[in-house]
C-alpha cells in the first residue's frame, strides 16, 4: 500500500490553526483564505483516513488522532526549515547592528535571535538595549542599522509591527486595589517614559490617587518592585515573569491604551543580512503580539 505524501503547506496551515487559536487568524498568518485552509485540513483528513477535529461546546478542538499529527507536524516543519536555512543561511553573512528597548530582551527576543544565529550562522548581529529614544538617536547617527521602538509610528521609517495593548500589572494573586480614600502606589520608570505618563494620566482621570512609591530607571528592578508588593506598574503584558500578573476593571483599574510597535531600518539599499533579520523580527513580533491592525 502507498503512504501518502502529506501536504507540507497543510501542516504548517495545521501548527499555525493551533499556535494562533483559530481558522481565521491562521489563514490570514499564512496567506490563504479560511475557506482555502479548511480545504487543506479536509484534505489532511482525507489522506490520513481519521478526523483532525471534534466540536466541544463552541469551540473546536483536536481529536486525538489530530493531537497526534500536530507533534508530527511540528518536527517535520523543523527539520523543514532546519534543512532549508541550513543551506540558505550559510550563504548570508555581514554584520547587524539592532537596538531594542528592554521590555523585549528580557522576554521573547532573545530566544528569537538565538534562532535567528542558528539559521544564519555567518551573520553577527550585535544587539543593543537601551530607551526608545536613545535607540532612534543612534539610528540618525549611523550607529544601528536596525531599531525595535515603542510609539515612534510618526516617524516615516516606521514599519508597523504590532499594537499591542498596555497593562496593569502586579504581584501574582492580587485582589482589589483600589480602595475608597486609599492612595494606590506604583512602580515606575523615571521620567520621561509613555508607559507612567499612561498609567499615570488614566488614573488622575478617573479620580484615583496615587503615588510614585517605586522609581528605577531598570526593567529588572522594576519586576522586582513590583513581586515585592511595592506598587503596581504599566508595561505590556505579554510574557511576564511567573511571579507577576496582569491586571484590569476587575481590580478597580481604568483602561489603558495601545503601543505602537514599529520597526525603523536605517536609509539605504539594506543587506541581505539585514533583510533576513528584519524578516525573522516581524514574524516571531506577529506571532508574540499579534499582527499590525
Amino acid at each position: 500500500m502507498s503512504v501518502p505524501n502529506l501536504d507540507m503547506d497543510a501542516l504548517r496551515s495545521l501548527e499555525a490553526i493551533l499556535r494562533l487559536g483559530g481558522l481565521a487568524r491562521a489563514a490570514e498568518r499564512v496567506g490563504r483564505s479560511p475557506s482555502a485552509v479548511s480545504q487543506q485540513m479536509r484534505k489532511l483528513e482525507l489522506q490520513l483516513g481519521q478526523a483532525l477535529f471534534r466540536k466541544q461546546g463552541r469551540r473546536v478542538v483536536l481529536t486525538e488522532a489530530g493531537d497526534r499529527v500536530h507533534a508530527y507536524a511540528r518536527r517535520i516543519l523543523e527539520l523543514n526549515d532546519e534543512a532549508v536555512h541550513a543551506v540558505r543561511g550559510a550563504a548570508v553573512d555581514g554584520v547587524v547592528r539592532f537596538g531594542l528597548p528592554g521590555d523585549f530582551a528580557e522576554s521573547w527576543l532573545p530566544t528569537a535571535l538565538g534562532q535567528f544565529r542558528k539559521a544564519y550562522p555567518a551573520v553577527r548581529v550585535d544587539v543593543l538595549v537601551e530607551p526608545n529614544r536613545l535607540l532612534l538617536e543612534r539610528l540618525d547617527r549611523g550607529e544601528l542599522d536596525l531599531v525595535l521602538a515603542m510609539n515612534q509610528g510618526g516617524r516615516a521609517d516606521a514599519e508597523r509591527l504590532a499594537t499591542p495593548p498596555m497593562a496593569w500589572i502586579g504581584p501574582a494573586g492580587t485582589g482589589e486595589v483600589v480602595r475608597p480614600d486609599g492612595v494606590l502606589d506604583l512602580a515606575l520608570y523615571q521620567p520621561p517614559c509613555f508607559f507612567r505618563q499612561a498609567g499615570t494620566s488614566a488614573l488622575d482621570r478617573a479620580g484615583i490617587a496615587w503615588r510614585a512609591a517605586f522609581v528605577t530607571a531598570s526593567l529588572h528592578s522594576l519586576w522586582a518592585g513590583v513581586a515585592a508588593g511595592l506598587g503596581i506598574t504599566v508595561r505590556l503584558g505579554a510574557d511576564l515573569p511567573p511571579t507577576l500578573m496582569r491586571l484590569d476593571e476587575r481590580h478597580g483599574l481604568p483602561a489603558l491604551p495601545r503601543v505602537d510597535l514599529c520597526l525603523h531600518a536605517a536609509p539605504g539599499q539594506p543587506s541581505a543580512a539585514l533583510t533576513h533579520l528584519r524578516q525573522a523580527v516581524v514574524e516571531q513580533a506577529r506571532v508574540h503580539l499579534g499582527p499590525a491592525p
